[in-house]
């Protein structure tokens, strides 16, 4: 057993190796706009480059890093990962979005719940709610 404290969430009894997120990489066409858009979107900073590549600083202390890399074939379909994002004021969000080259897809609303499906400037969505 490892002498560091256990993560939230994770069973520490067992002697299995296991993984942690270190990146979420998302594959882009323009990685200059996406790059700035997730940039600006979620506050964070660039954290290294290299060609074909960009690293932003971790979403959270603990999370992952968000990572860009240029691909030349475009998306297709609906993207099977997405990010859910929490803020104090959607709508105000939502419009700070759109302004940065994003959409807004749908709304949604389950027993109360209600969340909006947002897109970024290449068409991945992502959801947002009040936190």
């Amino acid at each position: 057993m490892s002498n560091e404290p256990a993560s939230e969430g994770r069973d520490s009894s067992s002697e299995k190796p296991v993984a942690t997120v270190g990146s979420i990489m998302v594959d882009c066409n323009d990685l200059e706009a996406m790059s700035t858009f997730w940039s600006e979107v979620l506050g964070l900073r660039e954290k290294s480059r290299f060609p074909g590549y960009v690293w932003l600083s971790r979403v959270s202390e603990r999370g992952p890093a968000l990572a860009f890399q240029q691909v030349p074939e475009p998306r297709h379909g609906k993207n099977r990962i997405h990010l859910d994002l929490s803020v104090d004021d959607p709508e105000d969000f939502i419009a700070r979005v759109v302004d940065l080259g994003g959409s807004r897809v749908e709304d949604h609303e389950i027993a109360g719940f209600h969340w909006d499906v947002l897109a970024d400037p290449e068409g991945n969505v992502f959801c947002v709610a009040s936190s």
